[in-house]
């Protein structure tokens, strides 16, 4: 039997055997059998009950003022990953802007591992009124006990915190990953584990979010958790249109492993890039492993595995996001009705659409249609 990566079109069942209306409008025929997925979410993120407000302790309209934390020994890519999301002011583009700010202790110059100096114009002060603060990659030990401090107090109040790659042993240093799943650069997880025990490491993800406490690994993984917060404050179009001004990717899930094996010697198939760009586009469409392994001259067995390779993730869990992703674009961008949006994403049916996308995106489709939903996002075109 083929192993189908298609969503489940089922509806849910509930006791009673009676229609049910959503607050979409659609009906769940509750008599309807079913069948039992695994939902797999796309961003490494500790399970969230689904009965809370969809963005615990912040909204979109809350991100507006960024701080980052810095001293002596910072490294001045990760700086500018942190400054190119938050700092660069695009809003005639149609992007949201911020309030942003580069603090220090005593706003003191530092020195960076790229042998500069820099001259941050705010003391940590600053923090006190920012929405999100920013931890780039610093040196692990000797952090100064009044950035301790304040981070520790950015959190008290209900501010978010996100680390870029060695800025994850300064939150540990300040207790903030204690009993929280975190990550860091793989070279540095076991010495992560090692000096912060009560921390829950995961060595392969790209970025993990728990609570207020944002951690990614080094480099390029910092922009995809910017621009994962950027998605949920302002959805996906705005996070979109802002990679596209960067030309990064759009979207990296944050369980992606943080590197890929070398693939398999000796064989000589042609990336998966073309067979993925394909399925983006014909999302409504069912599709199995054994479909899709035909379609790329492969077996099903070396499919799956050249897909593991490649993209970090399984067909399922690749399909699932990208389905979900489409989804939010169509809420934010449409008025297409939830059954309409769920027949073009492949999900089938209203049912399925709420169970992969509150699964995902911890919210339902129509509060994320209420929360989003805004005028169109143009963005200009990259820069040659």
């Amino acid at each position: 039997m083929a192993e189908s990566v298609q969503a489940d079109h089922a509806n849910e069942v509930d006791e009673g055997g009676e229609e049910e209306q959503h607050e979409d409008g659609s009906h769940e025929d509750h008599g309807s059998k079913c069948c039992s997925i695994e939902i797999l979410p796309p961003v490494a993120v500790v399970p969230v009950a689904l009965d809370i407000l969809p963005f615990p302790s912040h909204t979109r309209q809350m991100l507006r003022d960024v701080a980052v934390v810095v001293f002596d020994g910072v490294a001045p890519f990760e700086l500018g990953v942190l400054a190119e999301v938050f700092g660069t002011d695009r809003t005639a583009d149609g992007l949201p802007g911020f309030d942003f700010a580069v603090c220090s202790p005593c706003a003191a110059a530092v020195t960076t591992t790229a042998g500069f100096s820099l001259q941050p114009s705010h003391g940590l002060d600053r923090l006190a009124s920012a929405d999100l603060v920013a931890v780039p990659a610093l040196p692990s030990t000797d952090v100064p006990q009044s950035v301790l401090d304040a981070l520790r107090a950015a959190v008290s109040r209900g501010a978010r915190v996100l680390s870029v790659c060695s800025g994850a042993f300064v939150l540990g240093e300040a207790g903030l990953l204690d009993d929280r799943c975190c990550t860091t650069h793989w070279r540095h997880t076991a010495q992560l584990s090692a000096r912060f025990p009560a921390a829950r490491i995961d060595p392969d993800v790209l970025y993990v979010e728990d609570g207020p406490v944002i951690t990614s690994a080094g480099t390029a993984a910092g922009i995809d958790a910017c621009l994962h917060v950027i998605r949920q404050e302002f959805g996906v179009t705005v996070a979109a249109a802002l990679a596209r001004r960067m030309v990064v990717p759009p979207h990296r899930d944050g369980g992606q492993a943080q590197y890929v094996e070398t693939p398999i010697a000796g064989h000589d198939a042609e990336s998966l890039q073309p067979l993925l760009d394909w399925v983006c586009g014909h999302l409504d469409q069912e599709h199995t492993v054994e479909a899709l392994a035909a379609r790329a001259l492969l077996s099903p067995r070396t499919f799956a595995r050249r897909f593991k390779d490649e993209t970090g993730t399984t067909p399922y869990a690749w399909l699932s996001a990208r389905r979900v992703e489409l989804a939010q674009s169509l809420l934010e961008q449409t008025d297409e009705p939830v059954d309409r949006v769920a027949a073009l994403t492949g999900f089938g049916g209203a049912a399925a659409l709420r169970h992969h996308f509150t699964a995902t995106v911890r919210t339902t489709p129509q509060a994320y249609r209420r929360a989003f939903r805004s005028p169109k996002v143009t963005a200009a075109a990259p820069r040659a």
